[in-house]
């Protein structure tokens, strides 16, 4: 499912319109990537939860010359599915 996808989906669902529909996944995408920047745990509670973690910084090797580099430390998005979600 693409963001079309879920949009006609929420609209199906909620009886908004498409435009309605996706001003209103664009906020909640927009609040969650806000929290998550902040360092904030986002938690839905039947659906998953958002979390920041920190990957170390390794050495890794460069596929086509079998070369070492550097990858640096970097913060990544992690999602936990709830039990609810049934996956």
């Amino acid at each position: 499912m693409n963001k079309g996808e879920l949009i006609s989906a929420i609209s199906d669902k909620t009886g908004l319109t498409k435009a309605a529909s996706e001003k209103a996944l664009n906020a909640m995408i927009e609040s969650i990537g806000e929290s998550l920047k902040k360092g904030d745990r986002v938690g839905l509670v039947g659906f998953g939860s958002f979390s920041i973690s920190e990957r170390a910084a390794r050495t890794g090797r460069n596929p086509q010359t079998g070369k070492e580099i550097k990858i640096p430390a970097k913060k990544v998005v992690k999602f936990k599915p709830g039990a609810d979600l049934g996956l």
